[in-house]
């Protein structure tokens, strides 16, 4: 929503402050200018980009439409950690099936939205796996698991360094769309003093949006889709912190309290949430 209120404030003050001085709006109306500067800001977009990351792009740029992750997604993220570490004081061995087909598992099918999240539900496991293997000390673990981060956080904001750099290149754009312009005017030299006026303004309409398009709104959607996948990054940091703990030996309640440390103040669950949410997982488990 904020992000449908951001385009609507930008056009609105753009708008609003050219008819306040006067302006007539039926003159920004220039298509030729806007097929000039967004087919070739589509075009270099295409020309630079992979079509893995294209799909990516269009699939963030959906998801800014909605809500991100909320207190409640994390708080159920700590109470199914919860259940695995507990889970794993019966030996390491009993995750085994859990985590060969989570879809199926007894403990990880009662969560959804962490299903979901195929990168979230990959992590665990491949971590989950590698302890069961063993033989491999908690440093190098924890420098497998930060590497492995790494990896997705380059490729969840290759989209947002793609759409950068066509921001970048929108104002030059509405150079060449202003070029162009003139040179029609150029041709038209001639012709009656309002026939010039008209191509001189139409091609100034070409700088005014493509400095418009950059820094009203391509580059500002890019910051968000940083801001999504930064925010977005916590979720598996959650799930770093309570693994290495459990690795380390360290009972199922503190390890969760490792995991929910690692949240933003705005998401993360108080000590006392995140104390019933344990208590209530225990019995869930006792029941079944």
């Amino acid at each position: 929503m904020l992000l449908i209120a951001g385009l609507i404030v930008v056009v609105g003050s753009v708008v609003g402050g050219y008819l306040m001085a006067g302006g007539h709006l039926l003159l920004l109306l220039q298509p030729s200018e806007f097929v000039i500067i967004g087919g070739a800001a589509a075009g270099s977009l295409l020309i630079s980009t992979p079509p893995k990351v294209l799909a990516k792009l269009l699939a963030q740029c959906r998801l800014l439409l909605a809500p991100g992750l909320t207190a409640k997604d994390y708080a159920d993220l700590l109470a199914m950690l919860y259940q695995v570490f507990r889970q794993a004081q019966s030996g390491i061995m009993t995750l085994e099936p859990h985590f060969e087909n989570p879809e199926q598992s007894s403990i990880l099918s009662k969560y959804p939205r962490f299903l979901a999240r195929h990168h979230s539900v990959a992590f665990l496991a491949d971590s989950i796996k590698v302890i069961i293997v063993g033989g491999m000390h908690p440093h190098d673990l924890e420098a497998l698991m930060d590497e492995d981060l790494q990896v997705h956080h380059a490729s969840e904001t290759s989209p947002a360094g793609a759409l950068t750099k066509v921001a970048d290149a929108l104002p030059g754009l509405g150079i060449v769309a202003a070029v162009l312009g003139i040179v029609i005017t150029m041709q038209a030299i001639d012709g009656p003093p309002e026939e010039i006026g008209h191509h001189v303004g139409a091609a100034l309409v070409g700088t005014f949006l493509g400095i418009l398009m950059s820094y009203g709104f391509a580059q500002p959607i890019a910051t968000s889709l940083e801001h999504r996948v930064h925010q977005d990054g916590y979720y598996e940091l959650c799930i770093k912190a309570g693994v290495m703990a459990t690795f380390k030996g360290l009972p199922p309640a503190i390890a969760v309290e490792f995991a929910r440390r690692v949240l933003p103040h705005d998401v993360r669950p108080s000590f006392e949430e995140t104390e019933r949410l344990c208590r209530a997982s225990r019995s869930e488990q006792a029941a079944a």
